[in-house]
């Protein structure tokens, strides 16, 4: 005992002599930092090989790569700080094993190989990135861990022993984005990585009808029984799909579908928000799905304004949580539209307002409308608006409102003025409603029978000098 105490003054003294300086560390022997007052400084890295025995019941600090070889490694009582300030990584053909762990570095740190903890362990700053093989943070039975963020968790996989409800540090690298397990019926060994995008979205299996493409996490049980998993989202990190927060649920991919594992959702689908699952015995890739359609763009108001020489369509919206844009439609028939632009959208839940100004050539009439196509390709549509040339309506006789709801309103001035005989007929040719008008000066009225349901009709009006023939809109 007293070589040991002797062995580990030494380091201190040069440490004390060479504040600056890295100093690595190998211990191939017999290395006991006896009580929670002991401190142990390695300006370096420190090397545990497999003829070492090292217990730390102290402070441990080491501030650049930590390597161990040792079988079986004692836990102690003690804390293992990784405090570096270049990136630091953990190796060895062996787990290293600590009771507590402080980790603070605003660099990062690698697992190339597990680091077990026992006790409690404390981000403090940085990220902890596992490597492909992979390697774990491992979480003993009884363990816990405070202060993660998004400065601060495991891009990568963690590893979690024992019963007790657990929540799984992991993110990014950017962003934290934990998951939780709760009410285990067993002892269990469950792992835990955070991916994105989500495979397979369209795979589902009833009552799931969308699945969160954005993201997902990987939960496979290595052993033991049922729990509950507890899923997040915050739309501040990662775009959430505008579900129904009532028909949301947690689903697994259970034999290469998306399966509901039910729960129940609380929270702000704009905003932040958490759901559980039922108690579940499947575990493994695991995201949010609904059991509904989204909620469509909701549009507030659609208007078009002929000018000078130019169509001027405003319109409004709200409920904008996945949006991607609009389609600016126009026909010159009111049956046929095509696409003549594009206005990338807002994306946000409040109020919002778009302009788009068509200069293409105007005869007549033109109907518009706005087609809204969120990000997985839902759509949905304005109500239709219309612009009649100016020069068209001096000519005296036009109708004044298309699309048209129950009534048509007809303009007949001047030399239009007299009584008219009219025919309405289907796209299929066949007469839905005839009859007569007059036209006195002003507008004109048709009421529209029960018998011309909302479609598109042909209206034909005329008399012995003059006839206006054109496509009407009903909604």
């Amino acid at each position: 005992m007293k070589k040991v105490k002797l062995f580990i003054t030494a380091i201190l003294l040069v440490q004390t002599a060479a504040v600056t300086a890295q100093v690595d560390l190998q211990n191939t022997g017999i290395l006991f930092v006896t009580g929670s007052s002991d401190i142990v400084y390695v300006n370096g890295g420190l090397t545990n090989t497999s003829t070492a025995a090292l217990t730390n019941n102290g402070s441990f600090y080491v501030r650049n790569n930590l390597s161990n070889a040792q079988v079986s490694m004692a836990i102690g009582t003690g804390t293992l700080y990784l405090t570096g300030s270049v990136a630091q990584s953990v190796g060895g053909t062996q787990p290293f094993r600590t009771f507590n762990l402080n980790t603070n570095n605003g660099s990062g740190i690698t697992l190339n190989a597990n680091l077990s903890v026992s006790g409690a362990h404390t981000f403090v700053n940085g990220i902890i990135a596992s490597s492909v093989t992979p390697n774990y943070l491992v979480y003993e039975a009884g363990s816990s861990h405070s202060g993660s963020a998004d400065n601060r968790h495991v891009s990568g996989w963690v590893k979690k022993h024992g019963n007790t409800n657990f929540t799984f540090p992991v993110g990014n690298g950017t962003y934290l984005r934990n998951a939780a397990l709760s009410n285990l019926s067993a002892l269990s060994e469950f792992n835990c990585k955070y991916l994105a995008p989500t495979p397979n979205p369209t795979n589902v299996a009833a009552p799931i009808l969308l699945v969160d493409n954005n993201e997902y996490w990987d939960i496979p049980r290595i052993s033991g029984g049922t729990a509950q998993v507890t899923l997040n989202w915050d739309n501040s990190k990662v775009s959430f799909p505008p579900f129904v927060l009532a028909e949301i649920r947690v689903v697994s991919y259970t034999a290469g579908l998306w399966t509901t594992r039910g729960g129940s959702a609380t929270g702000n689908i704009a905003t932040t928000g958490s759901l559980t699952s039922a108690i579940t015995n499947d575990f493994g890739f695991l995201t949010f799905g609904s059991t509904d359609w989204f909620v469509p763009v909701k549009f507030l108001g659609f208007t078009a304004q002929r000018r000078n020489n130019y169509s001027q369509l405003d319109w409004s919206t709200t409920k904008e949580f996945n949006a991607d844009r609009f389609d600016v439609e126009r026909s010159d028939d009111g049956l046929n539209f095509r696409k003549i632009g594009v206005t990338t959208a807002n994306n946000s839940a409040g109020v919002n307002a778009y302009q788009y100004n068509d200069h293409l050539p105007l005869n007549g009439t033109a109907w518009y409308r706005i087609k809204s196509i969120d990000k997985n390709g839902q759509q949905s549509y304005s109500i239709i608006a219309l612009v009649t040339d100016r020069v068209a309506r001096d000519a005296g006789l036009y109708v004044v409102n298309n699309p048209v709801r129950r009534s048509i309103f007809v303009s007949a001035t001047g030399n239009y003025i007299g009584t008219y005989e009219y025919s309405i007929v289907n796209a299929a040719g066949q007469l839905m409603q005839k009859g007569s008008m007059q036209a006195n000066g002003g507008i004109s009225t048709i009421q529209l029978t029960a018998t011309v349901a909302p479609g598109v009709y042909i209206l034909d009006l005329k008399n012995s000098t003059h006839r206006l023939t054109e496509r009407i809109v009903v909604q």
